[in-house]
């Protein structure tokens, strides 16, 4: 199969550092190679891959401050798979709704899958114009505020198998993953820790957007408090990072879509406290995996309740629900499908079409 694989150029394929959509285009794409199928990967230039690189900007647009319109490249870019189309078997696109209209009105078959939050209230008109479009959800909580949107399948991310292993380490503080934002709350493991006595480790980027909330809000809590911040780690870190950690916070206040960092700590036999928001209890098995709670007081007793858990058992948790290749094997999937479901409509067009 010859499958199209469209990312945002936002970052590399994969990112450098932070990026987890992009990180999993990458994760999916070299495990589709490796299943066998070609692949023709849209992204920016600096990007690594297996596939086939058709590159519509040179570098990452988050690393290129000459870049002041992303919209007018991916427009680009769109346009330029679309001309390309016919050579695909299949084109799966990570770019949220941008693709809809125009891949709507060419015959390869498509879907897109929503990487991102869906609770907007803009997002309600575009759905319903688009709910004939087959979209592929990340967990099931992201549906819930688009049911008019034709769901296809919701596929768990996967990162590959041996990316992020144990380590041989004596677990000794408490862990902080990702990007600090008001949404993530990181102000609520600082407190967590705190109140347990254990240190925490940040480890965490902040964005252009967030560098306020960072320097008044949580900059003053790091001052005051047993915290080390670390900045923004890349892969080959966070195996070391993880395995030394009592257990991965994740406090957040917000419908997280997936939630990357999760899987990442039980790759490395980390334990999981979550707060129950979004996709967390689909991601952590209660009482296996990690723990998840619904406010800093439950997450302090879950503290207690970490001896429990075996870091063998949630290292094979991993293995079982959350490696790349099993998330490759549930797109193809998605994509027979799709061109099984689209094959009888090409056969009618061709059985009509007027002889020449």
């Amino acid at each position: 199969m010859h499958i199209a694989q469209v990312a945002p150029l936002t970052e590399a394929i994969p990112p450098r550092l932070y990026g987890g959509t992009e990180r999993v285009v990458s994760w999916l794409t070299e495990e589709l190679i490796a299943l066998g199928h070609e692949v023709t990967l849209y992204a920016s230039g600096d990007s690594l891959t297996s596939a086939r690189l058709e590159a519509v900007w040179p570098r990452a647009l988050r690393l290129d401050g000459s870049v002041r319109d992303p919209n007018a490249l991916h427009m680009l870019m769109l346009e330029r798979v679309y001309q390309s189309a016919a050579d695909f078997d299949f084109i799966h696109c990570h770019l949220d709704y941008y693709p809809f209209s125009l891949f709507s009105r060419q015959s390869t078959p498509f879907v897109t899958t929503l990487h991102g939050r869906l609770d907007l209230p803009e997002h309600q008109p575009v759905f319903d114009e688009f709910s004939s479009v087959p979209v592929v959800s990340i967990s099931n909580s992201q549906r819930r505020p688009l049911p008019q949107a034709r769901w296809v399948r919701t596929v768990h991310h996967g990162l590959p198998a041996q990316l992020l292993v144990p380590k041989p380490i004596k677990p000794s503080y408490f862990a902080f993953l990702g990007r600090i934002a008001p949404e993530k709350r990181v102000d609520r493991a600082i407190r967590i820790a705190e109140h347990c006595g254990v240190p925490l480790k940040i480890a965490a980027k902040v964005d252009k957007a967030d560098q306020d909330y960072f320097a008044e809000q949580i900059k003053p809590m790091l001052a005051s408090s047993n915290c080390e911040y670390i900045g923004e780690i890349s892969d080959r870190e966070k195996s070391e990072f993880l395995s030394g950690a009592i257990v991965l916070l994740v406090p957040i206040d917000w419908p997280e879509p997936f939630g990357l960092v999760m899987i990442e700590a039980m790759a490395c036999g980390t334990p999981v406290i979550a707060f129950n928001r979004g996709s967390a209890p689909e991601v952590v098995d209660e009482g296996v995996t990690g723990f998840i709670v619904e406010d800093v007081n439950g997450a302090i007793g879950a503290v207690d309740r970490l001896g429990q858990l075996s870091r063998e058992k949630v290292r094979r948790r991993f293995e079982e629900r959350f490696t790349a290749r099993r998330m490759a094997q549930d797109y193809l999937s998605v994509y027979r499908s799709l061109m099984a479901a689209t094959a009888p409509h090409l056969r009618l067009v061709t059985d009509e079409a007027p002889a020449v």
